[in-house]
């Protein structure tokens, strides 16, 4: 018989878990789920080597260890940092670690522009979502921020080094997942970039996979930017024999017409699987997948609002006060509203679509 495995008994904000040795704070706490798991813009599950370049996931260790129950002087990286057996954890319960925080995200904000309205990560972007839940209202920052030239590393990627804040998970993708890197950091502290030497280009067969770690705008899909917002856009899953990797993806939708194609994210907004190139950026038909249903969103995020996934069928006496008429239920609100011109390829628009385009 298998010697049983001891695990560790670990308290985050005053919650047990029970975990391997060798578990990271931050993977004990997603154990849990819920709020106190920390944020965490570098550390990508799937990347060897990743995490411990943002801070944004600093904990306070209130007891070391049932050994040794001092607590840790400073905070640490909870992604980064490995439990212990007995050891207490504060998170969203410390004062000192929101206040610590916050700065961290003030300084991730130093040199990042301001544009959201028309950025593509929009809606599904981290920094958005972390400068909401941790960030200042205003900035006390009074010099001029770093820009950058925008950046075709390829015929599908643009990189536009201005929205970066080198996280390093692209590079580790591309060392890891493909067969060779030709991008990394270049210069060092306030010129510090992510570029290719000589702008060469990536032309990897999995290397669209870094627009999918990205965790801000600084990687886009050339073949999806200005055409849609992701919250007008219907996620469905899909699949298709491929020989090259998984073939399980995420097509966004607008009626029948494929805008993008993504890999499968969890919860905590990482790959489930990579995906290859020419499932990304060449399979741009419905006829070219099978399709398995809505995808259900489960982060909190825009895009899950209006998906009418898991709708409750209603009360008998509704249609009594609609007038007699029955209600909708999973309305896709794209094929019932007038917007929608099926006889145009929104998508297939050279640059962002304008009125123009829609004159009789």
């Amino acid at each position: 018989m298998a010697e049983e495995k001891k695990l560790f008994k670990v308290k985050i904000d005053g919650i047990p878990v029970e975990v391997e040795p060798g578990t990271t704070i931050l993977n004990a706490a997603r154990q849990i789920g819920g709020d106190i798991v920390p944020p965490a813009m570098c550390y990508y599950s799937k990347l060897q080597g990743s995490g411990g370049k943002c801070r944004t996931c600093l904990v306070k260790v209130s007891k070391g260890s049932e050994a040794d129950p001092r607590p840790m002087p400073k905070l640490v990286a909870s992604c980064r940092t490995t439990v212990m057996d007995g050891m207490e954890v504060a998170n969203i319960t410390s004062p000192e670690v929101l206040d610590a925080r916050k700065g961290v995200v003030e300084f991730l904000l130093l040199n990042h522009p301001l544009d959201c309205p028309v950025c593509d990560q929009a809606g599904e972007c981290s920094l958005q979502d972390l400068g909401y839940e941790h960030g200042a209202d205003g900035t006390r920052y009074e010099f001029k921020r770093r820009t950058f030239e925008k950046i075709d590393i390829g015929d599908k990627i643009q990189l536009h080094i201005t929205r970066c804040i080198l996280c390093y998970r692209c590079v580790y993708t591309a060392d890891q997942l493909t067969e060779k890197r030709e991008h990394g950091i270049l210069g060092r502290g306030e010129v510090s970039e992510i570029s290719t030497y000589i702008h060469k280009s990536l032309d990897n067969e999995f290397i669209g996979n870094v627009i999918d770690v990205c965790p801000v705008g600084a990687l886009t899909d050339k073949t999806f930017r200005f055409k849609n917002r992701v919250w007008f856009l219907k996620p469905v899953d899909a699949h298709r024999d491929c020989d090259k990797c998984c073939g399980k993806t995420v097509l966004w939708l607008r009626g029948d017409e494929v805008f993008r194609v993504t890999a499968r994210k969890d919860k905590y907004g990482e790959v489930e699987e990579f995906i290859c190139d020419t499932c990304r950026f060449d399979k741009k038909e419905t006829k070219d997948w099978i399709v398995e249903g809505p995808r259900n969103i489960d982060r909190h995020s825009v895009i899950s609002q209006g998906q009418y996934v898991g709708v409750v069928k209603p009360h008998d006496a509704l249609p009594e006060v609609l007038d007699g008429r029955q209600p909708k239920l999973l309305m896709n609100i794209h094929s019932i509203s007038q917007v929608n011109r099926p006889e145009i390829d929104l998508s297939k628009i050279e640059g962002p679509a304008h009125s123009d385009d829609f004159k009789n």
